[in-house]
């Protein structure tokens, strides 16, 4: 049997991960183009009596796609070694066929196709796409034109062409969509083909997943796996509102927990894709944080409403416009940010060039900041501008000091002023200023947030930090407040600076 790619990301402890699964105007149309003749198939209360005749108008215009993959392999078995060049077959290639499965569905008569991008879209970057064959449910095949994909929203636009009419369905407006409504997905799960389940929607606008632009998904617990993807999630008048693109799992098959592409987020996307228009979507080139109860804690205002902004890029739009580490935004043009509506989302959805408000709060006060949004970046130029913190610590000879005194007891932390000769070890300028973490208590916040030996704590609560002194002196402030974290900016080596809220432990 033949399965697709599956490209997964941890999302929680204890193995479980989220895999995706290769896999116009609203309206009720079904897969026979009769719109007639949905009406009364569903009783207005209770569960339906049947998906029967839902499933016979609506299966016609749902396709099986296949891949065909042409992989260039290397033969050297050292090659990425430092024995790589040794032993003289360095450089020999060969090519490999693969290959994937996925679903997708007809939305014209005239021939177009929705799917996700990773469906069509080799996952190996030495693989390159050859051919893409549709299936329709009579078993009759297609050879399909990629008429356009979009990696960020993963989709993707086929066309397949015959002289009669093909069956079809539309788009719905998945923004009516409520939690608890019924729903049938239709696929080609681990390839099977024409396979209908039903659930209901878990939840609306589940968001958390990937943090990207488009980090809004549909939840339901109609089962769906690996060559759903791409497949389209029906509501109970025949309407495309989701595109099934991801399944929370432990195993790899279905939990009862699957994602899909909102059909609002989708159908502007594939309207583009099949006019030929480049897709170009808003950026402020900032790294963001989701607001929590430690950073709402450390910066004292109310949780789960706005985004922190932890770095912001040279020479962006945020830059430009004056924004800066450790602001807090609260409303992009006017809407709020919020888990549900992220920052990412609303600014992508805006065209750049546009000049929009952001409301934030900095040190404390809220202010309006104007600001030209500007043009996101590829998908591979984002990737190509991630970091992480360097995980070595570097040597230190200094010694440690005493475990009494207000920041170890508060912190869990033992900390020292930066001099010539630890900035040497810590390969920063002479000039750096502020304190280097010696030892962290394992049992304290500090610890469970990242911070290590050889970390530099820049700022404490937005105030630089040179002495001891300076950080008690924030720490007694803070309770005087009564609040239950401090946020410091600190910095790995060779990292960024980065803003950390760290709990308080009781006083003692």
């Amino acid at each position: 049997m033949r399965y697709s790619y599956g490209i997964t990301a941890a999302l929680l402890a204890g193995a479980a991960s989220l895999s995706l699964i290769t896999g116009f105007p609203a309206g009720a149309q079904v897969a026979q183009n009769d719109a007639g003749a949905m009406t009364n198939m569903v009783p207005r209360a209770g569960a339906p009596a049947s998906f029967a005749d839902l499933t016979e108008q609506l299966q016609p215009a749902v396709v099986n796609i296949s891949t065909r993959q042409r992989v260039t392999v290397t033969n050297n078995p050292f090659a990425g070694t430092p024995f790589e060049g040794m032993f003289g077959n360095q450089g020999q290639q060969s090519t490999r066929e693969a290959q994937s499965l996925g679903s997708g569905f007809i939305i014209s008569a005239d021939g177009y196709v929705v799917t996700n991008n990773h469906v069509i879209s080799p996952p190996d970057t030495n693989a390159e796409l050859e051919e893409v064959t549709v299936t329709l449910p009579d078993g009759k095949e297609y050879q399909a034109e990629v008429v356009g994909n979009d990696a960020d929203s993963d989709l993707a636009v086929l066309k397949i062409v015959r002289d009669e009419p093909f069956p079809f369905v539309k788009f719905g407006d998945s923004a009516a969509a409520r939690a608890g409504d019924w729903v049938v997905a239709i696929g080609n799960p681990f390839g099977l083909g024409g396979t209908v389940t039903s659930g209901i929607i878990s939840s609306v606008l589940r968001s958390g997943l990937n943090g990207g632009a488009y980090d809004r998904y549909i939840q339901t617990d109609a089962s769906i796996n690996r060559g759903n993807s791409g497949g389209p999630l029906f509501d109970m008048q025949g309407n495309v509102i989701g595109i099934n693109n991801a399944i929370f799992s432990p195993s790899g098959g279905s939990v009862g927990i699957g994602f899909a592409i909102p059909a609002d987020t989708a159908a502007p996307i594939v309207r583009q894709l099949i006019a030929g228009e480049e897709i170009v979507r808003g950026y402020l080139g900032v790294q963001i944080q989701p607001m929590n109860e430690d950073l709402a804690a450390a910066l004292g205002i109310a949780a789960n409403r706005g985004e922190f902004i932890q770095g912001v890029q040279p020479g962006e739009a945020a830059e430009q416009a004056g924004l800066q580490a450790g602001d807090v935004v609260l409303t992009v043009d006017g809407k709020e940010v919020t888990p549900e509506q992220s920052l990412s989302f609303l600014v992508a959805n805006t065209a750049p060039g546009t000049r929009i408000p952001l409301e934030i709060i900095r040190e404390g006060q809220r202010r309006t900041i104007q600001v030209a949004v500007g043009r996101r970046p590829s998908a591979e130029e984002l990737q190509a501008q991630q970091f992480s913190m360097d995980e070595e610590a570097p040597e230190q000879q200094q010694p440690l000091p005493s475990s009494d005194g207000l920041i170890p007891q508060a912190l869990g932390l033992q900390v020292t002023p930066i001099t010539p000769l630890i900035a040497r070890q810590l390969g920063v300028g002479n000039d750096t200023r502020g304190l280097v973490v010696l030892a962290v208590d394992q049992s304290a916040d500090a610890a469970r947030k990242g911070l290590r030996r050889g970390v530099i704590i820049e700022t404490v609560n937005g105030s630089p930090v040179a002495t001891t002194g300076d950080l008690e002196a924030a720490i007694r402030a803070a309770r005087g407040e009564n609040r239950e974290a401090i946020l410091l900016r600190v910095r790995a080596r060779g990292g960024p600076a980065t803003s950390l809220p760290i709990r308080l432990r009781a006083a003692q």
